[in-house]
């Protein structure tokens, strides 16, 4: 299956989510979609549970616990220790997936496709998702080309 179809069938599958997005100017767009959809069967867990400070201080993905929970965006936050959930509440958007969560490169391809909390970059202190480990290896060959695109896509996904 290439790429392009598996986005396509992702984006079929997170379709009624996007319908409920608020306009573009109501919030910045890196903070918009940040849980899981129902149709992922996730609810409103962000990043599937994953502590997503712990990208930033441990370099790898780690699951966040039931005991560090805070809300922000209408989203549940899980974070491994009561330190990371205290640089969270500090400053959020410094920790939140780009692109609202969402698969940075099935963004810069113009899909919003779920992502894999093990598929992850930071670049220039921004988290960035990728849908698998295949998708990341995508990514990394040009992440720089692949962020430009997608800075510019994402606004006109969220309107649609």
């Amino acid at each position: 299956m290439t790429l392009r179809r598996i986005f396509v069938t992702q984006l079929v599958a997170v379709g009624a989510a996007a319908v409920a997005l608020p306009a573009v100017g109501a919030q910045p767009p890196y903070n918009t979609l940040l849980r899981d959809t129902p149709a992922q069967g996730r609810g409103d867990v962000a990043i599937r549970g994953y502590d997503t400070v712990a990208y930033f201080t441990q370099a790898k993905a780690v699951p966040g616990s039931s005991a560090f929970v805070t809300e922000w965006m209408g989203a549940k936050w899980r974070f491994a220790s009561q330190q990371h959930l205290d640089r969270f509440k500090a400053s959020p958007a410094q920790y939140a997936p780009q692109y609202g969560g969402y698969c940075a490169y099935g963004v810069s391809q113009g899909y919003l496709v779920k992502v894999d909390p093990e598929a992850w970059s930071v670049i220039d202190g921004k988290l960035y998702l990728n849908y698998d480990g295949k998708v990341q290896a995508v990514w990394k060959k040009d992440a720089a080309r692949y962020i430009d695109l997608a800075d510019r896509k994402f606004p006109q996904l969220l309107e649609q």
